[in-house]
């Protein structure tokens, strides 16, 4: 859960407006292909759907030592996610996504299928100067978002495998910085996103968790015809929550996860885009989270 919420803190809460003095299609492709929730340059507005499947390949524990899921234990993520984007100035931009989230475990025998609404998250983003302009200096960009606690968090779901969780429970408060440059066709992307979540509540239990950080770094290419490849690494950590006003040691939780990204356009006003990503089976990588592989699908229609 703590990689799927993360990944999208990045990826749709970095919407930015990046020009280029050459290679016209990097300043909108390359980009797009690393965040699919962007505007280009030329946009005012867009809208999409992105489709998400993953399967879980085995587990880390408090101690980042990693094994492969035991025989006979399986489960599958999906998610759709409707996501838009609106100028609200020459360098603004707000954001919103709303996703479902579907979960089917097996486990001893059992199989369960279960899901729901997921946390609704809006965002902003304000760059101060743009990639491209400067031979030296980057675009430079912040950006702040809130999360609803909308969907359901692990304590408060009604079946036996919790395959209807689709929350943290928690408001989420984020604010980040991004940094971009072009070179030509090419577009590198480096962005950092620290979340704070309110205090609840669970089981009667007093828990208030971690800050969060998550640092993602990114390339991309964008070709003559306007199609892009983009390749991207993000790492998100947080420290152990505290209960009952105690820290719980060993609940820290880490992910890396790495992504192969590309984007293709149809016309002016749409373009399709798509990923592969997995969590590699490192020890030193990962904390308390299950690790994943898995694909994502999108369509995007924009307007100018």
């Amino acid at each position: 859960m703590f990689n799927r919420w993360l990944g999208r803190a990045v990826t749709f809460a970095a919407t930015a407006l990046v020009p280029s003095s050459s290679y016209g299609q990097a300043c909108c492709a390359g980009p797009s292909a690393i965040t699919p929730g962007r505007l280009s340059l030329h946009e005012d507005a867009l809208v999409g759907l992105q489709v998400r499947a993953a399967t879980v390949t085995g587990s880390f524990d408090d101690a980042h030592a990693y094994a492969a899921s035991p025989p006979g234990a399986s489960e599958l993520d999906f998610e759709e996610d409707a996501y838009g984007a609106i100028r609200v100035w020459k360098r603004a931009q707000l954001a919103v996504i709303v996703p479902v989230l579907e979960t089917r475990r097996h486990l001893t025998g059992v199989t369960e299928v279960g899901g729901g609404i997921g946390d609704v998250n809006a965002s902003a983003r304000y760059d101060f100067t743009l990639a491209g302009t400067s031979r030296y200096w980057p675009g430079v960009a912040a950006f702040a978002g809130l999360t609803l606690p909308t969907g359901t968090p692990p304590d408060r779901a009604r079946r036996p495998l919790a395959t209807d969780a689709t929350g943290t429970g928690a408001l989420q408060a984020t604010v980040g910085l991004g940094l971009e440059q072009t070179y030509g066709p090419w577009v590198l992307d480096a962005n950092a996103i620290l979340a704070f979540r309110a205090a609840r509540s669970a089981l009667g239990v007093d828990e208030q968790l971690a800050p969060q950080l998550v640092a993602m770094i990114a390339t991309a290419y964008a070709f003559e015809q306007g199609a892009a490849v983009a390749l991207s690494l993000s790492f998100a950590t947080e420290g152990d929550a505290t209960l009952q006003g105690v820290t719980a040691t060993g609940t820290g939780r880490q992910a890396t996860t790495l992504s192969l990204s590309g984007l293709l356009p149809l016309g002016d006003t749409w373009r399709l885009q798509g990923s592969i990503y997995a969590d590699p089976p490192l020890a030193p990588l990962g904390q308390n989270l299950p690790a994943l592989i898995g694909i994502t699908f999108g369509w995007v229609r924009s307007w100018s």
